[in-house]
């Protein structure tokens, strides 16, 4: 019987996420999952692709989303009032425009002394009308593209024996930063075949594979990269056809609810792996 075995969620795009036992599902995926972005004076987006320090950001959500404390080793942590209406200012992510709520000089100029460069924070606004692609339509934060990213320990397990075996280190579930992680299935890239599922009071609809960047050479803990792995060996057995390779999968939110770790995972319908 697979069974939820982690929850995480980022609440900033590219920083470190939070670890819990139960959370509540939104349209967008996981509360507070990617609600904030960092951003560059202009509006571009930054991510650990170019800036890995993005990894020490350590959010933690208080008082039900009205506060955001920002801690990092090596610097004074800093508590501060989230923005939540007020004018938005443009913000770009992979080329798109969007918008964002900017949350003030505290944030910004904290972020910009971690990360080495002029940072901005903004907020998903109220509005926000994302609609993310694939298979299921939905929509999500400021998340790369669904709102919920599942990936099974048996997947880690089977590339990280590959990776042992060819010299390299194993790697922990944290370089890929899922919000889902499921155990309990035979094998790997179970997943990949999943087209509707249960989860708790949740219920989600396949979107896509999903494609795995330079991220995943970053370490989770330093802030640097490790590469070339696991790029390396994911290349050598799950390259996709719409390019890239593949380690994961994606999904839209097709009914709200409560997650728990240890909840029961349960197959609705099954299709074929795109890879």
């Amino acid at each position: 019987m697979a069974r939820v075995l982690e929850l995480n969620y980022f609440p900033i795009k590219g920083c470190a996420g939070v670890s819990a036992a139960d959370v509540s599902v939104t349209p967008a995926g996981l509360a507070f999952d990617r609600s904030f972005m960092v951003v560059s004076p202009e509006g571009v987006f930054r991510s650990q692709r170019r800036d890995p320090r993005l990894a020490l950001v350590r959010p933690s959500v208080l008082g039900g989303g009205e506060v955001l404390r920002l801690a990092a080793e090596g610097f004074e942590p800093v508590e501060f009032e989230v923005a939540a209406t007020g004018q938005g200012r443009p913000v770009e992510m992979f080329g798109d425009p969007y918008r964002g709520i900017d949350q003030g000089e505290v944030a910004a100029a904290w972020l910009s002394a971690v990360v080495g460069d002029p940072c901005r924070l903004v907020r998903v606004p109220a509005d926000h009308d994302r609609v993310t692609d694939g298979l299921t339509p939905g929509t999500s934060g400021f998340a790369d593209s669904s709102a919920v990213h599942l990936l099974s320990a048996a997947s880690l397990a089977g590339l990280n024996e590959r990776m042992v075996a060819a010299g390299a280190v194993a790697l922990p579930m944290a370089r890929f930063r899922p919000n889902i992680v499921v155990d309990g299935w035979d094998g790997p890239h179970v997943e990949d075949g999943l087209r509707r599922l249960r989860v708790g009071d949740v219920e989600l609809g396949y979107t896509k594979l999903a494609i795995r960047c330079a991220v995943t050479t970053v370490d989770q803990e330093s802030g640097v990269k490790r590469g070339p792995e696991p790029l390396r060996s994911l290349a050598k057995y799950r390259r996709a056809a719409q390019g890239g390779v593949a380690f994961g999968v994606k999904f839209a939110v097709t009914r709200v609810g409560k997650v728990s770790v240890g909840d029961e995972v349960s197959v609705l319908e099954w299709g074929v792996s795109e890879l």
